[in-house]
Order: structure tokens, then C-alpha cells, then sequence
């Protein structure tokens, strides 16, 4: 099966089109799915893990470099503005999203020298590899960014993170037949995913916000600094009362290492405690005080 998703493909017009069509609806659809938020099944709509699997694969099941470059490149031209198309009619943005569209044009373009250097990958020679390398550090970039934000969000974007792990492996595993290419080939990925664990490890990714402000509808409750806020599950993060002076006021600050419900406590120097639900999503929340 890998062998033949690899080179066995016999790639036509037509077919191209239609996988061209579907995958950009298909991209559109999970855009728009309130399920997929922040999910790694809407992340084919932002990022370029799935986009570097589908040029590899028409690069490698090409005839030519003039084909590689014409395939790919007609690929994107037809996937990309459908993605936004589809949302259209469901956005109060209509037409206006294809304002999105204009970093993708870019990357569209950049597939025609991709496209032809790629190419040449098939004659399975040494510097076939350093023409994959830079997709293979593209790749390891994006696996890192996906395990920074499922190690503080679990389960975030995991199946991202598995997906680049392992096509990292595979690439120059099915794109080489030459045993050597493919070892050094596999001793590079291996090391761009150790590298990018590592300092993935080292940077886990937080959600930082103002929750409440002194005097606030929200709060209920005029506050300062000798008022006391924390959560009922630390590990969702902390919370810390600040001094904001372009305002004039005193904000709870949250500092979130993951996305559920909890509740925050705001408590006075007498004892006197104002309870929150809060709720915690990945890039927003929602907090409601709870009756005195």
C-alpha cells in the first residue's frame, strides 16, 4: 500500500481535479464544526502537515518534472480557494474570508520550484535528500508546536503531533529506494524529532488572560490588591491579582495550562469569599458568578 501511494500511482487530470475538490471541501467542512476547535481534525485548515503529504505524493507519482510542477501546482490552486468557498454561505464574513486566502496564494505559487526540484528526489540519488530535508524540518517544526499544546492542553492536537511523528519516519523510508539514502535519510528524521521533543518539553504552551476586573458586572465586587484569588484545581494554572494602570484598575490575571471547568475564588481580607465558575477553552473562557 505505501509502495504504491509512493510511485505506483497512476495520476490522472480527472482524478486529480476530483482529489483537488474533495479535499477542499473537506478542509472548508472542518473549519466550520464547532466540534473541531481546537482539535487536530480542524488543524488540515491551518497548518501544512496533511498539504505536505498530498505534494510529496503527487511529486513522486509524476512523469516529468514539467507534470510534477503543473500537478501540484493546479493541486493547490483548485484546494485552497475551496476551503474558503465552502464557508461562505455559513459566514457572516462571506466573500470577505478570502482575505485568509492570500498567504496561501503565496505558498501556492512557491509549489512550482518546489514542485520541480522534488522531482528529482526520484532518481535516488544522495542530494535527493537534501531536497526532502527542508520538508523534513518543516514537518519537525510543526510535530513540535502540536506536542507543546498537547502536553498542556491534552488531548489537543495529539493525533497532529502522531501524524508528523510519523511521517517524518516514513518519507525517506518510501520515497528512497537506495538502502543507504533511506538510512541517512531516517537517521535525520530521527534526529529533528529528538531535537524537537526536547524543546517542546522545554516550552509548554499556557493561555494567559484578564478574567475579572475590579468593580466590573462580571465580578460583582470592587477589589485590590490585599484580596486573595485561586483556583480549586491548581492545575489548571494560577490566578493573580494585578494593578492595571492604562485603566485605572485591578484585573485577575489567569495563567492556564488546560482547557475544562473549575471554579476561581475571590476572597477578602475579612473572609468573605465571591465564587466563579469558570470555564476554560483553549484561546477563550467563560466565567459566571455564582449566588451569594
Amino acid at each position: 500500500m505505501i509502495k504504491k501511494l509512493f510511485g505506483g500511482l497512476n495520476i490522472t487530470w480527472p482524478k486529480l481535479i476530483i482529489f483537488a475538490v474533495i479535499c477542499g471541501v473537506y478542509t472548508g467542512v472542518m473549519a466550520m464544526i464547532p466540534a473541531t476547535k481546537d482539535t487536530s481534525f480542524r488543524d488540515i485548515s491551518i497548518s501544512f502537515e496533511w498539504w505536505i503529504l498530498f505534494g510529496i505524493v503527487l511529486i513522486v507519482n509524476s512523469r516529468s518534472p514539467l507534470d510534477s510542477v503543473l500537478k501540484v501546482f493546479v493541486f493547490f490552486l483548485i484546494s485552497q480557494p475551496l476551503v474558503y468557498l465552502v464557508q461562505v454561505p455559513f459566514s457572516s464574513d462571506g466573500f470577505g474570508l478570502f482575505r485568509y486566502y492570500q498567504n496561501w496564494f503565496y505558498w501556492t505559487l512557491l509549489t512550482i520550484p518546489m514542485a520541480f526540484a522534488g522531482y528529482y528526489m526520484k532518481l535516488d540519488k544522495w542530494w535527493g535528500l537534501l531536497i526532502l530535508s527542508p520538508m523534513l524540518v518543516f514537518v519537525g517544526i510543526h510535530y513540535m508546536g502540536f506536542l507543546s499544546e498537547t502536553m498542556s492542553f491534552f488531548p489537543n492536537h495529539l493525533l497532529s503531533a502522531l501524524f508528523c511523528a510519523g511521517t517524518l519516519i516514513l518519507y525517506p523510508l518510501a520515497v528512497f529506494k537506495d538502502k543507504r539514502i533511506r538510512l541517512a535519510g531516517l537517521a535525520v528524521s530521527l534526529v529533528i524529532l529528538v531535537v524537537c521533543t526536547v524543546l517542546a518539553l522545554g516550552g509548554k504552551s499556557s493561555y494567559e488572560t484578564d478574567v475579572l476586573a475590579s468593580g466590573g458586572e462580571t465580578s460583582g465586587v470592587e477589589f485590590d490588591d490585599t484580596y486573595q484569588a485561586y483556583l480549586e484545581d491548581e492545575s489548571f494554572g494560577e490566578v493573580t491579582i494585578r494593578y492595571e494602570e492604562a485603566l485605572e484598575c485591578y484585573l485577575v490575571r489567569g495563567s492556564f495550562k488546560k482547557t475544562g471547568a473549575t471554579v476561581l475564588t475571590l476572597e477578602a481580607p475579612d473572609g468573605t469569599k465571591y465564587v466563579y465558575d469558570l470555564t476554560v477553552e483553549r484561546t477563550s473562557y467563560s466565567i459566571t458568578r455564582r449566588s451569594p
